[in-house]
């Protein structure tokens, strides 16, 4: 049994899931909220970050990256060829390039700044940085939001997947992020149409819907957000 704590809007948990629902493992979900510093999760990741994923008898594993190697260690050669880390070193090289891109770099610049103003203060207490959003940090987060979908279209434009020629794990994180920011509203999907192509195809996976069910009380979702046709 696998039991995975996320938050439902932290990005990289939600890349994690979309891993898991593709290797068809449905795990036990357990909602944490970082910021207060539970101690039980303290225990399973000192870091005090979300994905922490942990099985039965067996060590905790944290970090969206760290997660992705050790079930592609442990289950992928069952996927055959819907394996989502590449055999050969280069393939590898560039999914994890891109796995480091999106859950590094779009994280800082992006998701993670629109995810905290728009949804974590609101259940922040003051001494933990909750309060009115920062509306400096939503515009920057933005501005840099349509040089990633750039880019974003420039791979999808150049290869069958962001990676290269299969589905990969720079594919889910990618998408776990949009995920996020096509929530709130605040994808610019005028930017790019290939990108925006791109991501039609990917949350028209059955790995995807649990996702797009999902609701925040106070927080409605963006009229795009479930549309497939969007």
């Amino acid at each position: 049994m696998i039991t995975l704590h996320h938050h439902p809007f932290c990005p990289q948990s939600r890349f994690i899931r979309l891993v898991l629902a593709e290797f068809g493992v449905e795990p036990t979900l357990v909602e944490e909220r970082p910021w207060e510093r539970r101690r039980e999760f303290l225990l399973l990741n000192a870091e005090g970050a979300t994905p922490v994923l942990s099985e039965e008898s067996a060590p905790s594993v944290p970090g969206a990256d760290v997660i992705a190697e050790y079930l592609d260690e442990t289950r992928g050669l069952a996927l055959g060829d819907r394996r989502l880390l590449p055999e050969e070193p280069l393939g590898r090289v560039e999914v994890r390039r891109l796995m480091r891109w999106f859950n590094v770099k779009f994280y800082a610049e992006a998701s993670y700044l629109l995810v905290t103003e728009k949804i974590y203060k609101r259940y922040m207490n003051s001494r933990d940085g909750g309060g009115a959003p920062d509306m400096d940090a939503i515009r920057v987060a933005r501005a840099n939001l349509r040089y990633h979908l750039r880019y974003i279209g420039y791979l999808a434009g150049t290869r069958s997947w962001l990676a290269g020629d299969k589905l990969t794990y720079a594919d889910l994180a990618a998408a776990a992020h949009l995920s996020c920011v096509d929530y709130l509203g605040d994808a610019p999907w005028n930017e790019s149409e290939t990108a925006k192509a791109w991501y039609a195809r990917i949350k028209s996976r059955p790995s995807f819907r649990p996702l797009l069910n999902e609701s925040l009380p106070g927080v409605s979702a963006s009229a795009s957000y479930a549309d497939l046709d969007f």
